[in-house]
């Protein structure tokens, strides 16, 4: 490659590098700051009730799923009148821990439940599916996270070759000049 290109491919990739980074940098922001939470979320609390032990890891001692379902639908409600219309969104079951974990469409609820008793062990908020959302973009929609997670991936792929360039590049042209002058 002549001094001219490598001079010109310089330029050009350290105006893709910086007009990308400038764009990329509130998504990779919220992206890793979200991904610290998550990564945290089994050892801080508030992102995410810790899970609660039942009686027997047994699922053939367990009360049915639709009982369980029911049991934690009328403690939410009970003790969160306002969580009348809320329903059960999916249920999160626990054998090694002898719990169920049932979540609400609205508000992140949770209601953890032993299996075997019906108990209620746990009626709190679950953060981690929030920030889970807003860490892939499924806040907004699932067309804005398969377009924004495809954008922020290439963008790397962009940002990375461009700054191996930008580092080795000069390296290049140093010694690209270097064999100019011999001749």
């Amino acid at each position: 490659m002549r001094l001219k290109q490598y001079i010109l491919s310089l330029r050009k990739s350290r105006n893709w590098h910086r007009t990308s980074g400038i764009l990329l940098a509130f998504f990779l922001l919220i992206s890793a700051l979200t991904g610290v939470l998550l990564a945290l979320k089994k050892d801080v609390d508030i992102i995410q009730p810790p899970t609660q032990k039942g009686v027997s890891k047994s699922l053939y001692t367990w009360k049915p799923v639709a009982e369980l379902s029911e049991l934690a639908t009328v403690a939410l409600h009970r003790k969160y009148p306002e969580q009348k219309s809320n329903t059960v969104d999916r249920i999160d079951v626990r054998p090694a821990k002898g719990t169920a974990k049932i979540l609400f469409t609205e508000g992140n609820w949770e209601v953890q439940i032993d299996g075997t008793t019906g108990e209620v062990k746990s009626i709190a908020k679950r953060y981690s599916d929030w920030i889970e959302s807003l860490h892939d973009g499924s806040i907004i929609g699932d067309t804005f996270k398969l377009i924004s997670m495809n954008v922020l991936g290439w963008g790397l792929v962009l940002m990375i070759a461009t700054g191996l360039w930008l580092h080795y590049g000069p390296k290049e042209y140093l010694k690209a000049k270097k064999k100019a002058k011999k001749r």
